[in-house]
């Protein structure tokens, strides 16, 4: 790992063993890009890599240099209107209402590690070997703003993060109203696009595309990153696929408002763009005033989307997510909500917890209903205060008779809304997002707290803080149930509007970070409705997320799988529900239910007192199967094998570090007659070690298993005998490797 700067042609080399980033200073003194991909090993001139030529039409930079045109130039953090027509990665206006800006190279600087960025999460070390970072300064000479360019590359994998630091070093008010986190040109076009999309309930499923000549994007206006569409994007080479080809992720680590987008032009090439969408942002930045933008980081791997998978996953498992629990196993728990619903006693919850003890579960969540007012979505939002008519003794109370029961307590919040029926709102009905004179938006009969005032995170923090340390809590799950509408804050004067969902999420940040620092041992599990807003930004406070609020086994593997492609198991809130499920009305195999939940933090969302007999003994099994496995499940290498998306039959597996243990998730939608006999080529195994599977009398070399393949065959193979296992729809089977 290096970052080295070659003065005679004023280039900067960032490379590890596995990627090289140069960049240099263009004869404008701007900066351009020059190459981005699979380590070469540096040279004092790297300056033959920016071409140039005259090109009919172009409008040109200097008046004695037909060749040099910014609208045929690579560029690292590119302007518009200044003979570059594409997208710019910033812009900003002037008191006489300019938006030309011209970022001239001033310095750099090389710092050991990895800084922080104020107010907002990002990647980190925790030593200053881990990572080197280039801090390159530009100015532009008008209006005195200055730009801090950041560029951590890490010694391991092919990563690269990107942010960038903007400084009013001038006299005047300025107003930014683009300020990317990343601009990146690429010299060609030749990949596919792949973004993550979806809805409430299908978040996070792959849609493939050609890039074109043209902009196409992924983002989000909701003032969250959203169910809809996730702030990471991959690009491939056509020929790239699981297990070979380049490709290059770009994830966001952000939770509002976002932009991701590929512009080609009509030379074939390719400009990337990824940060704070620039729709509705406009932040004033006054005299000596800092903007910073969040992390973008960029992974290169040139053997497939599986290792760009592994390397997004190990930095964010280890060098995102943070504190007491990174690093531990997760507790099994039950969560309520599934079970009552807001339809529950004190009584009622203990008997669930007595039974749910009884399986081994260890962790007890109360959901949605304790506090205030709150018996249906309509009231009691805001009121942090528990409901003494359901729980006599309060929060203490019932988190006392969990824990002595031999459980640990969780808790529900939804912080960030309130309900028109609420003491809050009545106390202070401005609090809310809402624009003057303008009817106010309702979602779930909930309104958005502004959040961009810190009297508003102040009360809540206060409300919060007193249960969090009167009561032995152990968990706290963190949702958020509607997008923002009418975003507007009474607190804020008129040019400082365009500010507000970026202050609202670092209001959220804020807040996090003040409650994880107070309570450090208490894991935080953040939700959106499920999915709408799993995200990097949030995995910083909050090692897991709830993936889906959609339980349903068959849809769970499509939306883990997506998932997958940039977020770590241990950050996959998954668990089994009653069937038929409540989302879809399917009705699935218990066992399945549990073999699709076992691959993320695993619990159970319904309650075990009205199940039969012989599924109570089941989920007694899966508990202990959890506990035996889930160091592996949640912190050995992930590999996806066969898709959802375009098979009948998907697969994954993980292995463990030193590959001496392994486990094999197969899945079946719809159970076939007479069917192929089928294999399944497993990854990420020791070629020369010998493995026997659970079940078989067999043994079977790493080697063989790869590339031959593990033997799937079922009853489904020919006509079903009377003795065979049946087969059905919504089938599983888990394979159990150990190296002998």
């Amino acid at each position: 790992m290096n970052i080295v700067f070659h003065e005679s042609c004023r280039t900067f080399h960032l490379y590890n063993d596995q990627i090289s980033y140069i960049l240099t200073v263009l004869p404008n003194g701007q900066l351009g890009q020059l190459y981005f991909g699979k380590a070469v090993r540096d040279r004092d001139d790297f300056s033959f890599l920016l071409e140039t030529c005259s090109r009919p039409m172009a409008s040109c930079v200097f008046d004695t240099d037909k060749k040099f045109s910014l609208e045929h130039i690579k560029q690292e953090y590119a302007v518009f209107g200044t003979t570059d027509f594409r997208s710019p990665a910033v812009e900003v206006v002037q008191e006489n209402g300019s938006r030309i800006s011209d970022f001239q190279y001033q310095t750099y600087r090389i710092l050991p590690g990895k800084p922080g960025l104020e107010g907002l999460p990002a990647t980190y070390t925790e030593s200053d070997d881990e990572a080197r970072t280039l801090i390159v300064t530009v100015k532009d000479p008008v209006t005195g703003l200055a730009a801090e360019l950041l560029y951590t590359i890490f010694a391991e994998k092919g990563i690269l993060s990107r942010s960038v630091r903007f400084i009013n070093q001038g006299e005047e008010t300025l107003h930014l109203t683009t300020a990317m986190s990343l601009c990146m040109d690429l010299p060609d076009s030749n990949y596919e696009w792949i973004q993550f999309s979806g809805a409430w309930a299908r978040e996070r499923y792959p849609k493939k595309r050609i890039l074109e000549q043209g902009i196409q994007s992924v983002g989000s206006l909701r003032g969250h990153s959203s169910h809809n569409h996730n702030p990471f994007v991959i690009l491939k080479r056509p020929t790239a696929d699981e297990f070979q080809g380049e490709v290059i992720g770009f994830s966001l680590i952000y939770s509002g408002n976002f932009l991701i987008q590929a512009e080609v032009d009509t030379y074939n090439t390719t400009r990337i763009l990824a940060g704070i969408h620039p729709s509705g942002f406009d932040w004033k930045l006054e005299k000596e005033q800092v903007f910073q933008t969040p992390e973008a980081v960029m992974v290169y791997s040139d053997r497939g989307m599986n290792e760009m998978s592994q390397t997004f996953h190990r930095l964010y498992q280890k060098r995102l997510a943070r504190g007491y629990w990174r690093d531990r196993e997760r507790p099994i728990l039950i969560n309520n909500w599934e079970a009552t619903y807001f339809d529950f006693t004190e009584e009622r919850l203990l008997k669930i917890a007595e039974k749910a003890k009884e399986s081994g579960i260890e962790l007890f969540v109360l959901d949605d209903g304790w506090f205030g007012e709150r018996s249906s979505e309509h009231a009691g939002l805001g009121d942090w205060t528990a409901n003494r008519n359901r729980l006599p003794e309060g929060i203490a109370g019932i988190a006392e008779k969990i824990n002595k029961i031999g459980m640990k307590f969780g808790l529900w919040f939804e912080p960030e809304m309130v309900n028109r029926d609420s003491d809050l709102f009545r106390r202070h009905p401005d609090w809310i997002l809402s624009a003057p004179d303008r009817r106010s938006s309702q979602g779930r009969f909930q309104y958005v707290l502004d959040f961009s005032r810190k009297e508003v995170v102040d009360c809540i923090y206060e409300m919060m803080a007193d249960i969090l340390s009167h009561a032995e809590i152990s968990y706290v799950k963190w949702d958020m149930n509607r997008s923002i509408t009418e975003c507007y804050s009474a607190a804020l004067p008129a040019d400082r509007q365009g500010e507000v969902y970026h202050r609202y999420i670092l209001g959220v940040y804020d807040l996090y970070e003040r409650l994880t620092g107070r309570f450090p041992e208490v894991l935080f599990e953040s939700c959106a409705s499920g999915g709408g807003r799993f995200d990097p930004g949030m995995l910083y406070y909050a090692p897991q997320a709830w993936t889906s609020d959609d339980t349903d086994a068959v849809e769970r593997v499509k939306i883990q799988y997506g998932s997958s492609y940039c977020y770590p198991v241990s950050s996959m809130g998954s668990h089994v529900s009653v069937s038929p499920n409540h989302q879809l009305n399917r009705s699935t195999p218990l066992s399945t239910r549990a073999n699709v939940a076992y691959f993320g933090t695993f619990g159970y969302e319904l309650d075990l007192n009205k199940l039969s007999g012989r599924e109570q003994k089941e989920v007694k099994a899966q508990v202990a199967f959890m506990k035996q496995y889930r160091k592996l499940i949640q912190f050995g290498t992930f590999y996806r094998l066969l898709s959802p998306f375009e098979n009948n039959r998907s697969a994954w597996m993980v292995v463990s570090p030193d590959k001496k243990q392994a486990l094999v998730g197969c899945y079946r939608t719809l159970s076939e007659t007479n069917a192929p006999y089928t294999r399944l080529l497993l990854k990420g195994l020791d070629e020369g070690t010998r493995y026997c599977i659970e079940g078989d009398s067999n043994t079977h070399y790493g080697d063989e298993l790869m590339n031959i393949g593990l033997i799937t065959s079922d009853a489904s193979c020919g006509e079903m005998a009377e003795a065979d296992v049946p087969c059905r729809d919504f089938d599983s089977r888990l394979y159990i490797l150990n190296a002998l």
